[in-house]
Formats: structure tokens, C-alpha cells, sequence
């Protein structure tokens, strides 16, 4: 596969996957993984999301982030390394940093409801009841994220030469989080660390990551020649990205892309930003041992066989949400 130096992300339609004719399904297939093979990024329409559930989702979001440090705080669970309720300001860096970002977010996790064991793995979600409408549409925007994630995670397969359905029961139930994000006003930039950002430079821990579309600029992936270019995604998209477990599982054929989120300039530090990922994890017994059909004599074996439980454990630890 050729290297292709993009100057903004592509744009594929879901539904020429799910709804499509076998020629528009494979040419999705195709698109996809040229774009996985070489940015990491795409931005998709039709993924099921609606405009209605996204201010819904953050309306709730910025009446939360609003309340008072203390109220927030009532939602922070140390023990449970950040997998559940609101993480406060500055509690998360980079791997390979110790300077936290400036954020401060929410983890919303998986509501198991069939009876499987799995359910004993996670902990139960944490609703605050300053704000009772979070519950229902978090629930509702958490469901339909992972919905669009399964068949993103089927063309994938599709890609790699594997069963369409080869993911399917692995991320079934899966440890997947919905992290609403406020990156809080700065009144005195001065004060902060000189090397404090949004979001430092970083890949993303899981198999995918599907971001509804943030309320300001400044998102940036790096290019594989080295330059930065901006991420920006119309209303009704949503940028989909490899993360590192998948990275891992396909030794490095599909590109876990670094990028990051940059402060804006001085005389809008004082504003808000919000924004919404949703990171796909599968169940933590999957394992992610670099598939036979990613190695060859051109391509020897990356990474130690692992996890991905032992694989999030390791990062946790290393973003400083786990304590080591």
C-alpha cells in the first residue's frame, strides 16, 4: 500500500456498507482500510446518530461540567481508576508526560442487561442527580455509538481477509466508554504549566474511537510525515479512529495515529470546549496477539503476546489514572 499524505481526513459513508450494493460495500472496505493504513482517521455519515441525541447529550454534558467543583466531586470514585463518574481537573496525562491535561471529563460505561458474567467485571455507572436527564440519553448515545462501532469493526475484518463477523462477540458487552469532556476556560494563562494542553500528543488505548463532533476547533493528527493537520468533521459525522489495541492486534498495518488537542490562542483561552468520544474496548479476554496475516518477512512481529485486560491495565497505570 502506498503512502498517501492526506490534508484532511476522508469521508466514507456507512451506509454503502450496511445498506449498499456488494460493489459500494467493498469499495467501503477498500476506502477504509487505505485510510487506516495511512492516517487513521476517517470521518463517517449515517452512523445512526442524530442531531437530536447530540444536543440532547450535551446539553446535559454542560450543565454538569457548570456545577460547582465541589458538587462535581461527590461523582469521583478514586478506587475505581477513573472507569466510572467525573475525573476531575487535571488528573489525566499523556503517556511519557507528568503535566496533566487541562480537562476534566466523565466516564459512562457498559450497562450489561442479557445475564452475562461479564457484569461482574464492571462496576456499576455513577448518574449525578443534579442532573437526572443524563442517565436516559447517555444510555441511549452509548448504545448507538457501539451499534456504529460493531460495523466499522466489520469492515474491518472484511480488510484484514477475516471473518465479517470476526469482532463481533469480542466487543459484545465489551469495557467500552462514552467520555463527555470539558476542556475548562483558562482565565490566567499565565498560571498554568508553560507545557500544560488541552490534550498532549497521544494514541488512543482501545480497538476504535468514534468522536462526536467537538464545539470548537483544535483537534490535530499527525501526519506520517511528520506534519500536524486539523481534524474537522461536518455536523453529521463522526471521526473514527484505529487505537492501539487494534494497532497491536494487526502489527501495525492499521495505524493507531498520534494526535492531540492544542490550546487556542490567548484571547480564547477563557472559553469552553466539549467534546464526546466514545473508545470501543472489547472484553478484557480478548486476545490481541499480532494476527498470522499482519506478519511476513517484511513485516517481523512488533509486540508480546498480552490481554487486552493486561493491555488497559499497563496504560492506566502509565495516563496516571491507575495508581502503580
Amino acid at each position: 500500500m502506498s503512502s498517501i499524505l492526506y490534508d484532511e481526513v476522508p469521508s466514507l459513508d456507512l451506509a454503502h456498507f450496511t445498506n449498499g450494493s456488494p460493489e459500494q460495500k467493498e469499495a467501503f472496505v477498500q476506502d477504509l482500510g487505505a485510510a487506516y493504513n495511512n492516517i487513521g482517521f476517517v470521518a463517517i455519515k449515517n452512523h445512526g446518530l442524530t442531531n437530536e441525541m447530540t444536543e440532547k447529550l450535551y446539553t446535559a454534558i454542560q450543565k454538569f461540567f457548570a456545577l460547582p467543583d465541589e458538587v462535581k466531586q461527590k461523582y469521583e470514585v478514586p478506587e475505581l481508576a477513573g472507569q466510572r463518574g467525573y475525573i476531575g481537573k487535571g488528573k489525566e496525562h499523556a503517556k511519557g508526560r507528568s503535566t496533566g491535561d487541562l480537562k476534566e471529563f466523565y466516564h459512562i460505561g457498559q450497562e450489561v442487561t442479557d445475564g452475562d458474567p461479564i457484569k461482574n467485571e464492571y462496576p456499576d455507572n455513577i448518574w449525578p442527580e443534579e442532573v437526572p436527564e443524563m442517565e436516559a440519553i447517555g444510555k441511549e448515545v452509548y448504545k448507538t455509538l457501539e451499534n456504529a462501532g460493531v460495523k466499522m469493526l466489520q469492515a474491518i475484518a472484511l480488510y484484514l481477509g477475516l471473518d465479517e463477523h470476526y469482532f463481533d462477540q469480542k466487543v459484545h458487552n465489551g469495557n467500552s466508554i462514552l467520555r463527555p469532556i470539558h476542556y475548562f476556560p483558562i482565565e490566567n494563562p499565565e498560571a498554568v504549566p508553560a507545557d500544560a494542553v488541552r490534550a498532549a500528543e497521544h494514541g488512543d488505548i482501545n480497538l476504535i474511537t468514534l468522536l462526536m463532533g467537538a464545539s470548537a476547533d483544535g483537534l490535530q493528527v499527525l501526519r506520517n510525515d511528520g506534519k500536524w493537520i486539523p481534524i474537522t468533521a461536518l455536523p453529521d459525522q463522526l471521526v473514527v479512529n484505529v487505537g492501539d489495541m487494534l494497532s497491536r492486534h494487526t502489527n501495525n498495518k492499521l495505524k493507531s495515529t498520534i494526535h492531540r488537542v492544542v490550546n487556542p490562542p490567548k484571547d480564547k483561552m477563557g472559553t469552553s470546549r466539549y467534546s464526546i468520544p466514545f473508545f470501543m474496548h472489547p472484553r478484557s479476554e480478548m486476545d490481541l496477539t499480532c494476527l498470522e496475516s499482519c506478519i511476513d518477512d517484511a513485516h517481523p512481529k512488533l509486540y508480546d503476546d498480552i490481554t487486552a485486560g493486561e493491555f488497559l491495565e499497563q496504560r492506566l497505570a502509565e495516563i496516571g489514572l491507575r495508581k502503580k
